[in-house]
């Protein structure tokens, strides 16, 4: 049996075309991506792969792993 960690695939990612609008983490339902150091990150462990980043995204940047 796998634990947690290894069964969970991080759905989504941000890719280097992100102009760090914001925009995806004001439109993540529960809060998982953050700004860390000019560049914004999905946390895998609370991502829902909900979407609703990708689809706001002005730049297209965010992408399925």
């Amino acid at each position: 049996m796998l634990s947690n960690k290894e069964e969970f695939i991080m759905p989504k990612f941000i890719t280097d075309q992100c102009i760090a609008c914001g925009s995806c983490e004001n439109n993540c339902p529960v809060s998982c991506i953050k700004e860390e150091d000019g560049k914004y990150v999905i946390d895998e462990s609370e991502c829902i792969d909900c979407g609703a980043c990708q689809e706001n995204c002005p730049a297209d940047a965010i992408e399925d792993k």
